[in-house]
Formats: C-alpha cells, sequence, structure tokens
C-alpha cells in the first residue's frame, strides 16, 4: 500500500511539472528593454548635429547673420542625415525620434527666411526645445550635453535655453544686441540640466 501511495504522488508530482517546462527559464528571460540601443554609426551622425548646432550657437554670439544661414543650412543637411536605421528601440520611440527631427529642419527654414536677428534668435530658441526633446528621447550617449537657459534673453523677458558641450555660459541671445544690453545678457544664464546617459551593455 505505501509502495503505491509513493508511485502516485511520484506520478503526480512529473505531470505537474511537465505541464509548464521551463516556466522558471522563460520568466526569467521576459525581460522587458530598459534602455535603447545604438550603433556608432548612429552616434557620429548624431554627434554631427551636434557639432553644427554648437557652431551656430557661436555664430549668434557673434551675430554674424551671414554665417548664421550658413550653418544653420549645414545643421538642417546633418539632421536630415541621422542614422535612425541604426537606432534600435520600441517602435514608439522611434517613431518619436523621427517627428522631432523631421520638424527641426522647418525650424530652420523659418529661421533663415527672418529678416532680423531677434526673429533668428527665436527660430533658435525653437530649433533648440526640439533637439533638447530629441537627445533625451534617443538617450544620446556620445558626450554630455548641457542645456542652459537666460531668463531675459529677449526684450519681452521671454526666456531664450540652449545646448552647450561644457559648462561655461557662452550666451547666443547676446550677440548684435544694443551695447546698454550686452553687458547684462553676457552674464545671463544658469545650467538648467545636464543630459549624460550611460550606454547598454551587450549581452
Amino acid at each position: 500500500m505505501v509502495c503505491v501511495l509513493a508511485l502516485a504522488l511520484g506520478i503526480t508530482y512529473l505531470l505537474l511539472h511537465k505541464s509548464n517546462p521551463g516556466t522558471q527559464t522563460q520568466d526569467a528571460k521576459d525581460v522587458p528593454l530598459s534602455v535603447s540601443s545604438k550603433t556608432s554609426a548612429f552616434n557620429r551622425s548624431f554627434a554631427n548635429v551636434l557639432d553644427n548646432y554648437f557652431k551656430l550657437s557661436e555664430d549668434f554670439i557673434t551675430g554674424d547673420t551671414s554665417r548664421i544661414s550658413i550653418t544653420a543650412a549645414k545643421l538642417s543637411q546633418s539632421v536630415d542625415s541621422i542614422r535612425f536605421e541604426q537606432f534600435k528601440a520600441d517602435t514608439s520611440v522611434v517613431e518619436t525620434a523621427v517627428s522631432l527631427a523631421q520638424s527641426i529642419p522647418g525650424e530652420i527654414a523659418g529661421l533663415r527666411g527672418e529678416k532680423t536677428l531677434e526673429l533668428k534668435k527665436r527660430e533658435f530658441n525653437m530649433i533648440t526645445a526640439d533637439l533638447y526633446s530629441l537627445i533625451r528621447v534617443v538617450k544620446y550617449d556620445g558626450s554630455i550635453i548641457y542645456h542652459m537657459s537666460c531668463a531675459t534673453a529677449f526684450a519681452d523677458s521671454t526666456a531664450g535655453d540652449w545646448l552647450s558641450a561644457t559648462k561655461k555660459i557662452a550666451n547666443p541671445y547676446e550677440g548684435g544686441n544694443r551695447p546698454a544690453d550686452k553687458g547684462k545678457l553676457s552674464d545671463c544664464g544658469e545650467l538648467k540640466d545636464s543630459l549624460h546617459f550611460t550606454a547598454p551593455v551587450s549581452e
């Protein structure tokens, strides 16, 4: 009787575990991705965008409208050349990134079309906002990007933001202003955020 009972218990144990083979192993493997994956080709193309943006910011500091137009055109081309096919992430993340990138060339065209430096700066402010959002969406990990702001960048006291490769305050909204305003704007700027995303470790 004892042998029969033991045999029955053994069979029951085997049947229960056979009905869910590899459950624990499968649970361990089905971990959602918490980070996106970018290739070196994507990072190089994105770094080119940032380089052209930083040059544009420098042109605004000098107030050279001819240089601003030339550099803005280069920025537009580099944005169009971002290697999104090398950006591996959830579909919704990729679509959001592409949408943000597609809006920037239109704003650059608006910047180049404006007749006054003041209006060009307002377009630059909008470009900055979209590029800042794009960096956060793709979690660019090629370098640290600093998000700066001047609370009184415009005559109506509207704030103006810009991105920088360093913590040094170099206000692009200063260029071309009246002499009476230059000293005030040159000191205007604060660090709002620093974007530093760690590259994912491949398994």
